[in-house]
């Protein structure tokens, strides 16, 4: 099933600066099939909802594994049955 989401994912305890942490999540998510929108405050995903998942439970496994000890992850996802959803289809028009 396709879905869109929004993830926000915050390392706790990191410090002031998580940039290192948001460049490893990031490049996690990359290595799916998704249509990526990284923004100030999370990542527009846009994918097979298993994937998305997959994904989420990826990036917490290995952010533990490389000494993350807490993670705080947001999820917001839509799937539809009358169409299929995609990020282009959120874009406002001017």
């Amino acid at each position: 099933m396709k879905a869109t989401a929004e993830l926000q994912v915050i390392p706790l305890g990191a410090g002031v600066s998580v940039r290192a942490e948001v460049t490893r999540i990031v490049g996690i998510l990359k290595e799916f099939d998704f249509i990526l929108e990284t923004h100030a405050a999370g990542t527009n995903i846009e994918g097979d909802l298993a994937d998305i998942f997959t994904a989420v439970t990826r990036i917490h496994t290995d952010m533990h594994a490389s000494g993350s000890a807490r993670l705080i992850s947001y999820l917001k996802l839509e799937t539809r049955t009358d169409k299929e959803p995609t990020l282009a289809g959120k874009r406002l028009k001017p």
